[in-house]
């Protein structure tokens, strides 16, 4: 009962000490399990301590178990019982190949959390020393290095403020203590249960074989993850100017030819670290260095994890998100009407106003569409003396690879008029009609 009785005050103090009081407000990652609901009841004591101080829950229902809307229901009223206001957010979890559907539901759930954080408010979420113990274990799987191993930081930057982990030194033995002593219910997730996911496998079959062999183990992980921790920090200050130097102002990486692979892996991964992505394993940044780095210079290097790749281009490396083919698609186009295209590539509009006409008018029998493949003979841009393939055009105009199937053509018919951002083919050119792509 005395841990219990501890638990509270040490929170507390872990608010009042770590919190950036711009906002005073904090948004409480709630699903209704016992950690959450423990966090909730400690929210609502340290309101009704410190008034200055205000919460706000946030429910993510992911649809992913048939008793979500259940939950839903059940934290709403645990939250107005406590005091504090809560919303649910319904998210669609995506996945794939190449994504596992736990990465995809905390992907889902942090982007819902981070609407609902203002500037310089603090998201709250209730991991405590066992989870540290499960990430330190799962990097450990995975053959991380320290910045893997430093796992999950009590306090890192999140959205518009920042992320606060206020159990991360406490045991799951002692959260439950604390919810039997003060009569909460909360909600079971059955797939919990499932030990066929690593993290639940860790949780019931190693951590406790753990605990039981070394009692010390919590803090022990502990230390050393804060370890970790420190020497990548120290890492990261190190490359600071160096990094800064080798950005360049598209966001891509110029490693200079002299860069020795123990140096330019450490760039390479501090500047993924920036960028937020799933980090590579080892394996992958190796790949990463020896397959895309140092490949020939004609070649079309590239690496994918995740729902993300880095591919070269003009010697720099560039960080893109993996999309599905878009060469069948196509849509009409009419005079000022905007036409969305597909993945976030903005929209396209043809208009006969403006100063900038490249296009002559389509003849009644002429289609106007936009696509996103041409296979077809050699093409004449305006103001060239001479034919030459697409690809030679797209070579000469410097495109990277990755970007020529993602950049629309217009057509007159299954005529070729126009590559959008780069020429109007000289048959087809005017004073009738502007292009106009915004993204």
């Amino acid at each position: 009962m005395l841990k219990e009785a501890m638990l509270y005050p040490s929170f507390s103090r872990q608010l009042l000490t770590t919190h950036n009081a711009g906002s005073k407000r904090f948004v409480l990652a709630f699903s209704g399990g016992l950690d959450s609901r423990v966090l909730l009841d400690l929210m609502a004591r340290f309101i009704a301590q410190y008034p200055a101080y205000s919460c706000h829950a946030v429910y993510v229902h992911h649809g992913l178990s048939n008793n979500a809307d259940v939950w839903a229901e059940k934290c709403l009223a645990w939250a107005k019982q406590s005091g504090i206001s809560c919303d649910v957010e319904r998210v669609i979890v995506e996945t794939g190949n190449r994504i596992s559907l736990e990465q995809a539901a905390r992907e889902a759930r942090y982007k819902a959390l981070a609407q609902h954080v203002q500037q310089r408010d603090t998201l709250i979420t209730a991991q405590h020393s066992d989870d540290q113990i499960e990430t330190f274990l799962l990097a450990l799987k995975r053959g991380s290095g320290p910045a893997g191993l430093a796992s999950m930081p009590v306090i890192l930057p999140f959205a518009k403020g920042t992320h606060l982990r206020p159990l991360l030194n406490v045991t799951r033995a002692e959260i439950e203590q604390y919810g039997k002593a003060h009569q909460l219910e909360w909600v079971e997730d059955e797939s919990n249960q499932d030990e066929r996911y690593d993290r639940n496998f860790i949780r019931h079959q190693i951590t406790p074989r753990l605990v039981e062999r070394w009692s010390g183990i919590h803090k022990a992980v502990a230390r050393s993850s804060a370890l970790c921790g420190e020497q990548e920090a120290l890492l990261e200050e190190l490359l600071s100017t160096q990094l800064a130097q080798a950005t360049q102002q598209d966001g891509s990486l110029l490693v200079a030819d002299n860069t020795t692979q123990r140096v330019g892996m450490a760039l390479i991964r501090q500047w993924l670290k920036r960028q937020k992505v799933v980090m590579p394993s080892l394996a992958q940044l190796e790949q990463i260095w020896f397959n895309v780095v140092l490949a020939k210079q004609d070649a079309n290097p590239k690496l994918c994890w995740s729902n993300v790749e880095v591919r070269r281009s003009q010697g720099k490396l560039y960080l893109l998100q993996q999309w599905n083919d878009i060469s069948q698609w196509q849509a009409l186009l009419e005079l000022d009407v905007a036409c969305q295209l597909p993945q976030d590539l903005g929209e396209l509009v043809l208009s006969d106003s403006g100063s900038d006409k490249a296009l002559r008018y389509p003849q009644k029998d002429e289609q106007v569409t936009v696509r996103f493949c041409y296979q077809g003979d050699p093409i004449k841009p305006l103001g060239r003396s001479g034919s030459r393939k697409l690809k030679k055009l797209f070579q000469e105009y410097q495109v990277p690879s990755w970007l020529r199937s993602r950049t629309p053509f217009i057509f007159y018919g299954d005529k070729l008029v126009a590559v959008v951002g780069y020429f109007v083919v000289a048959d087809f050119s005017g004073d009738d009609i502007a292009i106009n792509h915004r993204i």
